[in-house]
């Protein structure tokens, strides 16, 4: 049941239902809450959504789980910016740029 609900998160994700990601992946995500993948999946349906808060949450929890996860930190960021929070920002486009090498990854989002 846990894959099937994850490839319907999955596929809502692809086709830019966020809100119907949510729904599938939210049961997984509870059920598996050590499943970094998945939350970060929901962390983006969130973002996607505009729902920053949660998207937030979720992303902090990855990060609590996998500290060196590039795109969780970028993703982050992003979160935060669209938050008006740029200091916060700043440190995670920071580490997101020293884990990958990438100084593109500084150059705030323009969403």
């Amino acid at each position: 049941m846990r894959a099937l609900s994850y490839g319907i998160g999955q596929q809502y994700f692809e086709e830019r239902d966020y809100r119907g990601a949510i729904r599938a992946l939210l049961p997984v995500v509870e059920e598996t809450p050590d499943d970094v993948g998945t939350r970060l999946l929901l962390a983006r349906a969130y973002y996607h959504a505009a729902l920053l808060k949660p998207a937030e949450e979720h992303l902090l929890e990855v990060l609590e789980r996998e500290p060196t996860e590039y795109y969780a930190h970028l993703m982050l960021a992003r979160t935060l910016e669209r938050q008006s929070r740029r200091d916060e920002a700043g440190k995670h486009r920071r580490i997101a740029a020293a884990l990958t090498g990438d100084d593109e990854l500084l150059k705030p989002h323009r969403s």
